[in-house]
């Protein structure tokens, strides 16, 4: 009788055990699907709005940032304002239509000469064979000297302006000796194909959509020694006093970028192309002519001055002395994500 009751009792213990089990394993279970099946709690990506000109060969560290993650690495989605300029790009900064944008040092010059709020954060790109002049044949333009007496195209108090300022007087000549006409970038194609021009100071990619327009009857003269284009990242100084965290993610992010296309010129190349009217033979060619590096270096500082003092000797500014252009660079996240690129004496 006492062994069929322990019996009983083993029996019972052994099922009130394997429920509990069972009841663990089902309590786990639905603890495993809801962790699962929770939605999972994400930071939204800061935006940032950058005016630039993706068909220039010196935005590849920002298109690059954008196709491979790095933005996105650092929290914030870039979403590109496209113009055909840097002087339209620095206009939309300082409307407020962008928050960033990329102007060769031109605009940087102007903007101190005009007092303009804004600062350089960062030069991206660097070379002296993206600007130049192209001229028609038919129209006697076989070398520099040619120009003298002739219609140029250019984009007024733009680096095209000052490219052609600088050429001309390699030639001992100057701008009085030629009959500049003002056009925006995109229209110099159409004007030098009628003929309402006779040649054009620009810059890349559109010099090669002229020499693509203009076929054997064109003629081009690169800047070689005579402008650098120096490619920089500005903000207004309000933006970027209130947001130094996200400068900092976005130079962290154009320094990959630039890396990117330094490290990988091919693959680089055929990203910044993609869906571009671009001769891929000319860009080849040149591609190791550029450099794709995040800094401030002293040179920027020395070029902006120089500028001013053409600006100012050209009547291009009612201003008579030249600014502290220190005053128009923003040193401070250069100095947290990359000091060793930082060379501006200050």
């Amino acid at each position: 009788m006492a062994g069929i009751k322990l019996g009983q009792f083993f029996h019972k213990t052994v099922l009130i055990w394997l429920a509990c089990m069972l009841g663990a394993i089902l309590f786990l279970s639905l603890i495993y699907v809801w962790l699962i099946r929770a939605p999972v709690s994400k930071v939204p990506l800061e935006q940032v709005i950058i005016a630039t000109n993706t068909e220039y060969v010196g935005t590849c560290s920002i298109t690059a940032a954008r196709e491979k993650g790095y933005f996105a690495k650092e929290g914030i989605v870039v979403l590109i304002q496209s113009h055909s300029s840097g002087k339209a790009a620095m206009e939309a900064v300082v409307q407020g239509q962008a928050h960033l944008g990329t102007v060769a040092d031109i605009p940087v010059m102007f903007a101190g000469l005009d007092q303009r709020p804004v600062a350089a954060i960062a030069t991206i790109f660097k070379t002296d064979k993206d600007h130049g002049i192209v001229g028609r044949r038919d129209r006697g333009i076989l070398q520099p000297a040619d120009l003298k007496g002739k219609r140029v195209g250019v984009t007024l108090s733009s680096s095209s302006h000052f490219t052609l300022s600088a050429f001309l007087n390699r030639q001992k000549l100057s701008v009085k000796d030629v009959t500049m006409i003002n056009y925006k970038p995109e229209e110099f194609a159409d004007a030098i194909e009628r003929g309402e021009v006779d040649a054009v100071a620009t810059w890349e990619p559109f010099l090669n959509t002229m020499m693509t327009r203009l076929g054997d009857n064109g003629v081009i003269f690169y800047g070689k020694d005579v402008y650098e284009s120096l490619y920089n990242v500005v903000g207004m100084r309000s933006y970027i006093s209130a947001e130094p965290e996200t400068i900092k993610k976005v130079l962290r992010a154009l320094d990959q970028g630039s890396n990117y296309c330094n490290e990988m010129p091919d693959a680089a190349r055929i990203l910044h192309e993609a869906g571009k009217k671009t001769n891929t033979k000319e860009q080849r060619t040149a591609w190791a002519t550029y450099r794709f590096e995040i800094g401030l270096d002293q040179g920027l500082l020395l070029a902006l001055e120089d500028q001013a003092r053409w600006a100012i000797k050209n009547k291009l500014t009612n201003k008579t002395e030249v600014p502290n252009y220190l005053d128009y660079i923003y040193l401070d996240g250069m100095e947290k994500v990359k000091p060793s690129a930082v060379t501006i004496i200050h």
